[in-house]
Order: C-alpha cells, then structure tokens, then sequence
C-alpha cells in the first residue's frame, strides 16, 4: 500500500474526526457543530469507500452482511446508550429508531435504488428467491416485534413483560441465524447475480483489505459518536419546530444508514440491483433482528420498560410498505414506478410524523 493511497481522503477524514470529536470542540457553538457535521458527512462517505472494498475482498453475499452487521453494531450501542441517558423519557426510542429504520430502508434506499436504476437501465433483474427469503424473515421479526405487543395482555398497553421479551428475542435470533446460514451456505446462489459488471471482480489485497475494515469500524464509530453528540442539538431543533419527539429516532435512523444508503444506491447505478437488495433489506433484517434481543437485554437487567408496540397510524404505514415490497419484488425485476411508489410511501411517513 503506497503513502500516496493513504493520503485519500477516505484515511484522512476519519482521522480529522476523530481528533476533532475529542478535542471538545463540537460542543462550543453552531460553527463547530457545522463543522462536525461536515465531518461527520465525511466520514460516512469514507464507510461506503472502505465498505466496498472489504465487499470486493471477501464477496458477495459476505461483504454486505458485515456492513450491516456493522452498522447494526453501532445503531445497537447507539440507541442504549442513549436509553440510558435518557430514563423514563426515552421508553420509546428504540421502538422509534427501529421503525424509523426499517421505513427509511424499505421505502427510501430500496426506493432510490429502484428508481434509480430504472431511469438508468429501464430494468434490473435480481433473483426474486432472495427477495422472498429476506422479507419472510423481515415479515416475521416485524409482527413479533412491533404488532404482537399491542394485543397481549399480561401488561397494560404495548409492553412486553420480561417472559415475552426474552421469547421474542430467542425467536428473532433464531430467524436470523438460519437466515444467515442460508444466505452463506446452503443457499448462497440466490443472493449472487453471475451476470455483475467486470468492476465487480476487482480484488484488492489482504493487507488494503484489513485496513479497510479497521477503518470502516472507525467511520462507522465516530459517526455515531458525532451523531450522538449532537443529538442535543436534533432534539432542541426539533422541539423548537413544534414537531413530535418520534422526528428524533427518524433523524437518527438517518444518519446511521446513510453508509449503507449510499453503498446500495452506487450498487444500483453500476447495474448491481442484486447487491443494493442485500445491502437493503439484509440491513432491515439486521435493524430487527438484533437490535430489538440487545435492547431486550438491556431492559430487563436495569428494569427498564420500553414501549414496542406501534399505534395504529404506522402499523398501517408499515403494513402498506411492507406489501408495495413484497408486490414490487414478486416479479424478478424493477422499474421506476416501483421505486416512485415507495419513496410516495416514505414522504407518507415523515409528514405523518411532522404532521400526525
């Protein structure tokens, strides 16, 4: 690996950040959280750099799932995090966060990928076994999580008690786990298009490779670190626009799969709908399946409740979402009206949240 190569701007940037974060700067006025912002854009550009190339190293289907394993990571530390900071106040962030990202993941990278493509290509093609595989997983996981505490009754209002979440959180660990043995394993076909553009078969080297992976961990860390040190900021914001507190968990959802936003978005660009579906709905799947087990564990050792279930207006978005999907997929191929569709549903989602 030549200095010049580390002189990119995707080696120096997370470094700025870094230092730039632990310097105490950010804290100090409205130009230096700009600045941190700018930095923070930064470094999630940097992920998506380091992101494909540790994608292009190990290959398809693996290079997809360790960035949303990643940034599931973080979104997990993330929102406990503030869990805890928060107390009482935050009994809904995480169900929040979670619906935030599994609506901004279906409808908005899935969408913008779509469309995308579709202006670019007219059409894409994309195993529909894949499709099906992930969103049996993601239909499952969400009904368990999200709906299903609105009508038990062992405690009052969308709660589950600690039996019903350590349940729930073995079921959506199991789904996972066998999802992910038939994504690298026993079916690995589905998730990988033999037809990819020639770009798709570069292989950097071992060593350029585990450098990207530490610093994809290090963007992926110091975006949340950022994030989470101007979430006071988000919230005055917020409350000072007269909008809900729920617009604080899309804001946060946002930032942290802006990585893998762009990573699926370039995929469908570069004729790789394939690779933008594993990035999408396997990052949705991700968001659910382990985040909701880890808030879970969370909860029941500090005897912190946390609402899960969602009230009647999102389970109607999500319903709507999820079947525009399933019809979207049902067929093997996109077009732009499938991706204006979702996007519609997505723009439905964040006015009914600024606007309920």
């Amino acid at each position: 690996m030549k200095l010049k190569e580390l002189l990119h701007y995707t080696y120096i940037i997370p470094v700025l950040a870094v230092g730039y974060y632990f310097s105490g700067l950010m804290t100090q006025g409205v130009v230096f959280e700009v600045i941190a912002g700018l930095l923070l854009t930064g470094s999630v550009l940097s992920a998506v750099h380091h992101a494909e190339v540790v994608a292009h190293k190990v290959g398809e289907p693996f290079g997809t799932i360790i960035l949303a394993l990643c940034i599931t990571t973080i979104e997990v530390a993330l929102i406990i995090s503030l869990m805890i900071a928060g107390g009482d106040q935050a009994v809904t962030l995480a169900r929040d966060t979670v619906f935030a990202a599994v609506m901004i993941i279906l409808n908005g990278i899935l969408g913008i990928c779509i469309l995308v493509g579709g202006v670019k290509y007219y059409e894409q093609f994309f195993a529909r076994t894949s499709a099906t595989t992930y969103l049996v997983s993601i239909v499952s996981i969400l009904i368990l999580t999200l709906i299903l505490p609105n009508f038990t009754s062992s405690v009052n209002g969308p709660f589950y008690n600690p039996a019903q979440l350590v349940f729930v959180s073995v079921a959506c660990l199991v789904i996972y786990g066998v999802f992910l043995m038939v994504q690298t394993v026993r079916h690995r076909n589905y998730f990988v298009t033999p037809d990819e553009d020639p770009d798709s078969y570069y292989i950097p080297s071992k060593f350029l490779a585990i450098v990207s992976f530490f610093f994809l961990i290090l963007c992926l860390v110091i975006v949340v670190l950022m994030a989470k040190g101007l979430s006071g900021t988000i919230e005055d914001m917020v409350q000072n626009a007269g909008a809900p507190k729920s617009l604080v968990g899309v804001i946060i959802a946002a930032v942290v799969l802006l990585p893998e936003g762009v990573a699926a978005i370039r995929s469908a660009r570069n004729n790789q709908i394939q690779s933008s579906l594993n990035l999408a709905l396997g990052s949705a799947l991700a968001s659910i399946g382990l985040t909701i087990p880890a808030v879970s564990v969370v909860s029941i050792m500090y005897d912190m409740p946390f609402v899960l279930g969602l009230d009647k207006k999102d389970i109607i978005l999500l319903s709507l979402s999820v079947f525009i999907v399933m019809l979207s997929l049902s067929r093997g191929k996109t077009n732009v009206l499938y991706g204006t569709v979702l996007l519609v549903n997505l723009a439905a989602y964040i006015f009914t949240v600024v606007v309920p």
